[in-house]
């Protein structure tokens, strides 16, 4: 079984999804979702197989997704308005062959995509008749992407099972259920997407479904709120609380919402700069990397929250979380060691790399026979009251506005235009605990504007990844031992002017 089996087993009558200008029963969604799944069968897709789905947000995108997965394959939901050429390596490491998508976007998207493309408009009518598999904990469920330092993303493989599980866990753990009202916030094309729209329905609550222009404009986000009666956040970055924080009117409209999830960063600034006074309902911390199916740990934050230490909680049902040393074994409670993640979520690993997969996937000497861990690169202690405090990677890779970010990707982005001769990538959080990105660029660029970078980076990078401001020098400074001296570009950027 799947999770949409889960989805379809409620009242037929109750309201699925409301948008601004429909609602939508669990009977109409059931319906719709298994029609097009027969569609998608009569296509040839089936298990193992992957689709990419590419619709604009709204009811259209989650039938798409569950009526992928019922079909027995796979999706890859992707963000149309992404640069092409990210879109063409997202398809291409993911193993992409099938197209669900619009008669509209079909014109406009150039997909390296060798299969059927499909028009979800013009699916309505279709009699297909095929039967439908049984679907299995093992089968692939979807594909999502991590930014990769050889500069192609990295597509990381997510079976039912572990969907399932999670989205169950989620669904328990927070109370969802008939009466939730879930405010749809996570931008299609990201795996936290697929926990807005699906741990709510899988729960039998509602979905509320408005362009995402709405959400990012204060007084309509508070309209919104209002107007649908919403109770649940369910995927929301630090950062985008304390850009709604800043407005009176969000402001109030947060008050009024039940259950606020935050991921994607760290929230300790936000609690901070005192940002839990302003949230009387129940606020939660999530952790975890794309490669254990979205989050693995989860810490209820109390009214007086904790400001000396960044506390992610502790593991959420069917994972389990190490703490281990080089030796790849348990340290002592307090001291500090690298996450290790095991459990139902864990990744199949990356799509076509093989090598990475051996490196970041291990055997779990834990847990039962064949069962790995993921190996996050993320290092943590565990608090005396047994919640896991997180201390920053070990390796270079960032959480911008919730995105993870491996500085080489943009490194090696910059460095492919011709005026571009040496870039290397520093990191600094502003005032606010916001990360921001100067990219420290030498060549011959004194007729180089930074907009002409910019828009060089546009061609391949998703926004998120764009640097906050360049940094022209003569030469990148270097260690005795002949690495970039990344301190030395900090120091000098943060010094004197």
């Amino acid at each position: 079984m799947s999770f949409v089996d889960d989805v379809c087993a409620h009242p037929p009558e109750a309201v699925a999804i409301r948008t601004l200008d429909e609602s939508l029963s669990y009977g109409e969604l059931t319906d719709r979702i298994q029609r097009l799944a027969r569609v998608l069968a009569a296509n040839g897709l089936g298990p193992e197989q992957v689709c990419a789905v590419a619709v604009e947000r709204g009811v259209d995108a989650v039938i798409a997704m569950a009526a992928v997965a019922r079909a027995g394959g796979a999706f890859l939901a992707l963000d149309a308005d992404l640069p092409p050429a990210r879109l063409d390596a997202m398809c291409r490491t993911g193993g992409a062959r099938m197209l669900l998508t619009t008669t509209g976007l079909a014109k406009r998207l150039t997909l390296p995509i060798t299969g059927p493309v499909i028009p979800i408009d013009q699916t309505a009518q279709t009699g297909a008749v095929a039967r439908l598999p049984e679907v299995t904990p093992r089968a692939l469920a979807y594909v999502s992407h991590t930014s990769g330092s050889t500069g192609a993303p990295n597509a990381v493989l997510i079976e039912h099972g572990g969907l399932r599980s999670y989205l169950r866990a989620i669904a328990a753990d927070n109370g969802l259920g008939p009466g939730t009202v879930a405010l749809q916030v996570a931008p299609i094309g990201y795996d936290a997407s697929i926990r807005d729209a699906f741990a709510p329905l899988v729960a039998g609550g509602c979905v509320v479904l408005v362009p995402r222009a709405k959400l990012l404009r204060p007084d309509e986000f508070a309209g919104t709120v209002r107007d649908f009666g919403v109770t649940a956040l369910l995927s929301v970055t630090p950062s985008f609380l304390g850009f709604l924080t800043g407005h009176e009117a969000a402001t109030a409209a947060l008050r009024s919402i039940e259950l606020i999830v935050s991921s994607g960063e760290s929230l300790l600034p936000f609690l901070v700069s005192g940002g839990r006074r302003l949230l009387p309902g129940e606020l939660v911390n999530q952790y975890g990397p794309t490669e254990c199916t979205m989050t693995s740990t989860r810490y209820p934050v109390p009214e007086e929250p904790v400001t000396a230490a960044d506390l992610i909680g502790a593991p959420i049902d069917g994972v389990s979380v190490w703490l281990l040393g080089p030796d790849r074994r348990p340290v002592p409670d307090g001291a500090t060691g690298e996450v290790h993640i095991g459990g139902v979520g864990v990744a199949r690993g990356y799509g076509g790399r093989p090598g990475l997969t051996a490196e970041r996937f291990v055997p779990d000497p834990f847990g039962p026979p064949g069962a790995r861990l993921y190996r996050t690169g993320d290092l943590a202690r565990r608090h005396p009251d047994g919640n896991l405090v997180y201390l920053g990677r070990v390796d270079r890779q960032l959480k911008i506005r919730g995105y993870r970010v491996d500085p080489a990707e943009i490194e090696g982005a910059l460095l492919s235009h011709p005026a571009v001769t040496g870039a290397v990538l520093t990191a600094a959080e502003d005032e606010r605990g916001r990360i921001g990105l100067t990219a420290h660029v030498v060549g011959e660029l004194a007729d180089v504007s930074d907009a002409a970078l910019r828009a060089h980076l546009a061609e391949s990078l998703p926004p998120y990844m764009m640097p906050r401001r360049f940094a022209r020098i003569a030469s990148l400074p270097t260690t005795h031992s002949g690495k970039t001296d990344r301190t030395m570009l900090t120091r000098n950027e943060n010094g004197p002017r």
